[in-house]
């Protein structure tokens, strides 16, 4: 099968930044598209399409990069420009302002996560690119938690981000939260063991604190509050994904005490064709954890990688009543078991 092109990644990507503009400069219906866009006709879409076959070939794409740094880029000024629209005195409304709120909070989820996700995979100046995206939404020691804890320790008990069968997202957050933050602190710790390098938590905290004070001189108190609280709601959503694609799955451990080897088996993955090429290509993910280099255009779904029914975006919002995700993830996790 070809590999989706670079284009149809743009424009599920970028489609609704368009929306977002609209939705900041002249509220009423836009923003409510906005919303809509990011959560019903996404996932509306995905269940009308036929679902995606699972091989891609391995080939060039000179664009994927391209337009991973523009939507990075594009996230980065339209942080500003939307913490102004919401908190500044203007012409919106209060319903304006919430549903703007949502929708971006939405799009930098599950757009600019992904974008800043794949950048930090890739070399420098690519990588401090993602990794200033995820600081100025305050979320910049994803940087290192992801990269030295999640891909080394995923699916076991020593992975902070692995959710537990059983485990609640809610019990989920805080521990997946703080958990990753210290563990990447100590991992980037003992990195610079007897070295005298810059340690990047020194970067992630001040240009948090920095995006903060920007974000008090566009709009004072609010603007704070609203840049923080797009960074929270950004944040969430990168756990809510961690939970969903992980939930459950263990890694076994050798009488020697070593984890086993990362197999396509310790993540679940989707094949919605839609919200793949929104999150480019991140429900593929047990591909990236194979092969974490791997340009995101030619991301394939092993024959032997557990399946979600559902797309991503309906996943997380199952997962977040956990009474009805606990109910429906049992039956599934009992089939991987099964010898």
């Amino acid at each position: 099968m070809r590999a989706l092109p670079v284009s149809l990644f743009a424009l599920a990507a970028a489609s609704p930044l368009a929306l977002l503009a609209l939705g900041a400069t002249l509220g009423g219906v836009w923003p409510l598209f906005a919303v809509l866009y990011m959560s019903a006709a996404a996932v509306t879409l995905d269940l009308l399409a036929p679902q995606i076959a699972g091989t891609a070939p391995d080939r060039e794409f000179p664009l994927a990069d391209a337009l991973l740094v523009a939507l990075a880029l594009f996230a980065l000024a339209a942080l500003p420009l939307l913490t102004f629209a919401i908190a500044s005195p203007g012409p919106l409304t209060l319903s304006d302002r919430i549903g703007l709120f949502v929708a971006a909070g939405l799009w930098f989820g599950q757009v600019g996560h992904p974008a800043a996700h794949e950048l930090i995979h890739r070399p420098r100046p690519l990588f401090w690119l993602g990794a200033t995206l995820y600081t100025a939404l305050l979320f910049g020691h994803h940087t290192s938690a992801h990269r030295l804890v999640h891909h080394r320790f995923v699916a076991s008990r020593d992975d902070p981000n692995t959710a537990r069968a059983g485990e609640s997202f809610y019990h989920f957050l805080p521990r997946a939260w703080a958990g990753s933050f210290r563990q990447g602190w100590a991992a980037e710790t003992a990195l610079r063991k007897g070295h005298s390098s810059l340690h990047p938590y020194v970067l992630y905290i001040s240009g948090a604190v920095l995006a903060l004070g920007a974000a008090y001189w566009i709009a004072g108190l609010p603007g704070l509050l609203v840049w923080a609280g797009l960074g929270l709601h950004m944040g969430s959503q990168i756990l809510l994904s961690d939970y969903i694609q992980h939930y459950g799955l263990t890694r076994t451990i050798s009488p020697d005490g070593k984890l086993a080897p990362v197999t396509a088996a310790h993540s679940w993955n989707t094949a919605h064709p839609y919200s793949s090429a929104l999150m480019l290509n991140a429900p593929r993910h047990s591909d990236h954890h194979a092969h974490p280099s791997r340009p995101y255009p030619t991301l394939r779904l092993p024959g032997d990688a557990p399946l979600l029914p559902w797309p991503l975006p309906l996943a997380g919002l199952i997962a977040l009543y956990p009474p009805l995700w606990h109910r429906r993830m049992r039956p599934l996790l009992a089939r991987i078991a099964k010898p």
